[in-house]
């Protein structure tokens, strides 16, 4: 949604390069810079994302001396190739993200913390899975349209057991290992839906269960007249649905998207309520 959406975009995981050739994975290098370097030199992330943005995954594991020169280019707003005493003008914008507690790092001197200022103006957590199974039935049917993709085979769901064993587990690995799982299971059955036993056959056994909430005992006598949980839900969802449909002048495509689901599944509930 910004200004550079159309812009440049790079990345480098921290790692996966080696400690030795971070440098000049950043900044690039000049002519003959080091033995076995392009004669012709070599551009960096930092001039291949100029005028855009530059994502640094794992930002944590990056050695303190290259901490050192990246501050600097933050702030003197330019980049000094390896090999090279030219300074070169750069525009780049910098996302970061990482696995590990920052501000450990920060506190046993690991981590910079001048560099940690410059770098924490926007800060986004993202909750690790467990914390958000709501999201798992969104995930799956993008995971499962994803591998169907790549796969060159038709798209498999899963049925409201297969949900309930994902939502079963705690997700250590989260979307990854979600991902993992969910690939197995669609390559382990010709059937279009993925139900429990075919899930649970590629879950780690008597491991990082979240215990389901007990049902609470209903009680002999109901003192109001309250409308069941499942009518009330497809209520929701209806209005939800026709909502969408009106703010996108009844183009599925679109509607899908605001309402945060894929286009077969909007299809089911146009005809589940009768929709049109």
């Amino acid at each position: 949604m910004s200004a550079r959406a159309e812009r440049p975009f790079a990345a480098v995981n921290m790692g996966a390069v080696p400690e030795n050739l971070l440098e000049a994975e950043f900044f690039g290098t000049a002519p003959g810079a080091y033995t076995g370097a392009d004669r012709r030199g070599r551009r960096g992330k930092f001039e291949l994302a100029d005028g855009g943005t530059l994502f640094l995954d794992e930002i944590a594991d990056m050695p303190v001396q290259l901490q050192v020169k990246l501050l600097r280019a933050l702030e003197e707003k330019a980049i000094e190739p390896v090999g090279s005493n030219d300074l070169r003008p750069v525009d780049v914008r910098i996302l970061a993200a990482t696995s590990q507690d920052i501000d450990a790092k920060v506190k046993d001197g690991t981590f910079r913390k001048d560099l940690y200022y410059r770098l924490n103006v926007l800060q986004i957590e993202i909750p690790p899975l467990r914390e958000r199974v709501v999201d798992l039935r969104s995930l799956s049917e993008v995971l499962l349209e994803q591998i169907a993709f790549s796969g060159g085979g038709p798209a498999k769901e899963l049925d409201a057991s297969g949900l309930m064993a994902l939502q079963e587990y705690a997700w250590p690995g989260n979307v990854r290992e979600m991902r993992n799982v969910l690939e197995r299971a669609a390559m382990d059955t010709d059937e279009t839906v993925l139900t429990a036993p075919v899930i649970r056959k590629f879950l780690p056994v008597g491991q990082d269960r979240i215990q389901p909430v007990a049902e609470p005992a209903r009680s002999r006598t109901m003192p109001y007249d309250i409308e069941p949980l499942a009518e009330r839900v497809a209520q929701v969802e209806r209005e939800a649905i026709s909502d969408a449909l009106r703010a996108t002048s009844g183009k599925k495509a679109p509607a899908a998207r605001l309402l945060g689901m894929s286009r077969s599944t909007l299809y089911e509930k146009l005809e589940e309520y009768g929709l049109s």
